[in-house]
């Protein structure tokens, strides 16, 4: 019994974050405006000039618009749960590492594994796009030749491309090397290209403006030609032309200010994409009649109609230009993955090593960039795009989840002083006492007040997002038999949601922590739930294959964390037991308020003063590593 205890214990040991949170190996030299535009470029990618004509004419119509805007919407909610955790833990990791701060290891090193995939296919998905967008300019030529001298032919091969995309092999190839040459290089260049793609989508918007008749909103269907259906269904696919922002979290240990510039950030990205999505949606549907749009290639042959053939020009280099940022954001991000796992012990070291010149992992690039570039090579887009989409919204889950369990638990460490040592903080006024335990006003449920503050919080998280899954997951393949209105479907379906509301009912009784200092979500615990919720429903909507090929990624990781990660993880130097925890926090005080223990802040913040004290911070901004 004592060995499973010690076994589920290394399963859950959480992250011990080093007393000064700002200092690190990697060069902070990114300020708001660097990390907007690296969020707008990474989300901003083909989607904009090829997903927009398609969700039009054949699923929302000119409704398309009111798609971008609940997708949008929708995704806020996901990066204001994201822009908390990265303001408060200004470490590279993103996901990775709110998970393992705040629930434990393994699921932690699940994450991390996922996000290194998400990336990876990422990566290769959007620098096949480029290849094959570049290619359609040329006639396709590339592919021609790629059929007439290597393989004689089109591949027949259930889940391949066509044929191999040498070009996108060696695309992804210089990106790395753009990447190994520094973050300043590497956000310079993304600068000047997101610049240059916003300004092709100010002129598209100028002049399909000119040609826009308001009367394509009332004919062939009017405005809602599929319905409100087709503007839900709608609202699904767009919603993974927002996906990217997170490239901000994981930029968080080179960022100048992350208290105040990755929240800020983060809502400057999805604010810029929305209204660039809605804008050019907009002028889109008013100057086609959605039923003549042509899904693979809306915009050039919209301007190809009224003969403006250097304005299809112009939309062709903002093409290439938003998938080429695209594919560097996450090319940057990827490595920075592998880093911060790497560096915690739980992949291999050699992949945490940082070159002293270029600042950069270099290791991680060269790793990055070689899987990316094999996957971009082989696989089409399609395929590519299906495996992208159950990653990321798997990572959207756990962090709206994280976010319920960090503010229904106490907080018994912060930074006090000179940031130079942890200490705990007494709870010297009632209100600290609260944090994590029952709300005045439901004291009579004992029950629920027997436990250490926030165990009932953190379980009932737990269960909410089981019931939220298993929801999402029967209206989705139970949608006929509800839709007949079958007794059996609507009493499943009515105490599933019941079983849903009473979790979330159960969180919110319980005092918040407000202690907590800088950004913060609002509405909890409302917002994280929804998010839970919605991310959910369009998981279960991704088909089998995807499913399969996921489960075989993360039997990989699982085997790799047990026959390696659990044995390096440096997280076993620091860990302290509860039972040692509450020892020490009980003993009796005698000539000070604050007692020294052992650093073992599982929400360990900072206040954002120390960054103009501590920071180690390169504010040259012509410097180029």
């Amino acid at each position: 019994m004592p060995r499973c205890q010690q076994f589920f214990a290394k399963l859950n040991r959480r992250k011990v974050l080093e007393s000064d949170l700002l200092s690190t190996p990697l060069k902070r030299c990114l300020g708001t405006f660097d990390l907007t535009l690296l969020g707008v470029g990474a989300v901003i990618g083909s989607g904009l000039f090829v997903l927009t004509g398609t969700v039009a004419r054949n699923v929302a119509g000119p409704a398309v618009l009111i798609s971008y805007l609940i997708a949008g919407l929708v995704s806020l909610l996901a990066a204001l749960c994201y822009a908390e955790f990265a303001a408060r833990v200004p470490r590279t990791g993103s996901a990775y590492l709110f998970t393992y701060v705040t629930i434990g290891e393994f699921w932690g090193f699940l994450i991390g594994w996922n996000l290194i995939l998400e990336y990876f296919v990422g990566t290769a998905a959007v620098s096949r796009a480029f290849s094959a967008y570049l290619d359609g300019l040329t006639g396709f030529r590339m592919r021609n030749l790629t059929y007439e001298y290597i393989t004689g032919g089109p591949w027949e091969i259930d889940h391949l491309a066509e044929y191999p995309d040498f070009f996108a092999l060696f695309f992804v190839f210089g990106l790395s090397v753009i990447v190994c040459l520094g973050v300043n290089v590497s956000a310079k260049s993304n600068a000047i290209l997101t610049v240059l793609n916003l300004i092709v989508i100010v002129i598209v918007i100028v002049v399909f403006s000119l040609h826009a008749d308001v009367d394509n909103w009332k004919n062939e269907g009017g405005f809602m030609p599929f319905g409100a259906s087709g503007v839900i269904s709608g609202a699904g696919i767009c919603f993974f032309a927002y996906v990217g922002f997170d490239v901000i979290a994981m930029s968080g240990e080179e960022s100048k200010t992350p208290a105040t510039s990755i929240p800020l950030s983060i809502v400057l990205t999805l604010a810029i994409s929305t209204a660039a999505y809605l804008s050019v949606s907009c002028v889109l549907t008013l100057m086609v009649p959605y039923t003549e749009i042509d899904p693979e290639a809306a915009f050039t042959s919209a301007l190809y109609d009224v003969n403006m053939i250097w304005a299809q020009y112009v939309v062709g280099i903002g093409a290439l230009c938003a998938i080429f940022t695209s594919a560097l954001s996450m090319l940057f991000t990827a490595p920075r993955c592998l880093y911060a796992m790497a560096s915690d012990g739980l992949l291999f070291q050699f992949l945490a090593k940082v070159n002293p010149v270029t600042n950069v992992p270099i290791y991680g690039v060269v790793v990055s960039g070689v899987f990316a570039g094999i996957l971009a090579c082989i696989f089409n887009v399609e395929e590519l795009s299906e495996f992208l989409s159950i990653g990321t919204l798997l990572a959207y889950t756990i962090v709206a989840a994280c976010v319920l369990v960090l503010r229904y638990s106490p907080s018994l460490y912060q930074h006090q002083g000179d940031g130079d040592e942890l200490v705990e903080v007494k709870r010297k006024s009632r209100e600290e006492a609260k944090f994590g335990t029952l709300k005045e006003t439901f004291q009579c449920l004992k029950f629920l007040g027997n436990y250490e503050p926030g165990t009932v919080a953190t379980r009932a998280t737990f269960a909410l997002t089981v019931s939220c899954i298993v929801l999402a997951a029967f209206m989705t393949f139970a949608v006929d038999a509800i839709g007949e209105r079958r007794i059996w479907a609507l009493l499943l379906l009515i105490a599933l949601v019941l079983l849903t509301l009473m979790f979330l009912f159960i969180i919110g009784i319980h005092h918040q922590n407000t202690s907590l200092t800088g950004f913060k979500v609002p509405w909890v615990p409302y917002i994280p739930a929804i998010s839970i919720f919605v991310n959910c429903i369009l998981m279960m909507g991704l088909n089998g294959i995807t499913w399969i090929r996921f489960t075989v990624w993360i039997a990989v990781g699982i085997l790799l964390y047990f026959t390696y990660s659990i044995r390096h993880s440096k997280a076993a130097l620091h860990t302290i037991s509860d039972t040692e925890e509450r020892s020490l926090i009980e003993q009796p005080q005698n000539s000070s308020d604050d007692i020294q223990l052992p650093s073992r802040p599982a929400y360990n913040t900072y206040d954002s003063t120390e960054e103009q004290r501590h920071l180690p911070i390169d504010r040259s901004d012509n410097s180029v590593q």
